[in-house]
């Protein structure tokens, strides 16, 4: 196989894993950026939960009620900012591994490609 038909099989690929690394890492940093906003409402809802309402109000809300649904949500929170967090830094870590994937792959072909060009100079002489 000549080099050319080489790059043309390689390159290819190379581009397809480099473009899947982006995707990954793009997807990551996305729910990364979400946190913020979450965990600001979080911060939000917490103070009109607490702030706003006294403990006697709190505890003797009955079911159903907006408090009740508020402390759910509450509850809820930390769950969701965890998933994103965990979730978006696998998917960071995912794409930093499909690059060195690549770049793995590069470097064990580099030898092949050198081995050709060496036996096509050498050969000519």
């Amino acid at each position: 196989m000549n080099d050319k038909k080489i790059i043309a099989i390689v390159l290819p690929m190379m581009m397809m894993v480099m473009a899947l690394a982006i995707v990954f890492v793009v997807q990551g940093y996305r729910l990364q950026n979400q946190v913020t906003g979450k965990e600001a409402a979080l911060h939000q809802l917490q103070t009109d939960y607490i702030v706003n309402n006294t403990k006697a109000e709190r505890d003797s809300a009955p079911a159903g009620s907006v408090l009740n649904q508020q402390l759910a949500e509450i509850q809820n929170a930390p769950s969701e900012l965890l998933r994103l967090k965990l979730v978006g830094v696998g998917k960071i870590l995912t794409g930093i591994f499909v690059v060195l994937s690549g770049i793995l792959m590069s470097m064990f072909l580099m030898p092949i490609r050198l081995g050709h060009r060496l036996h096509g100079v050498l050969g000519r002489s």
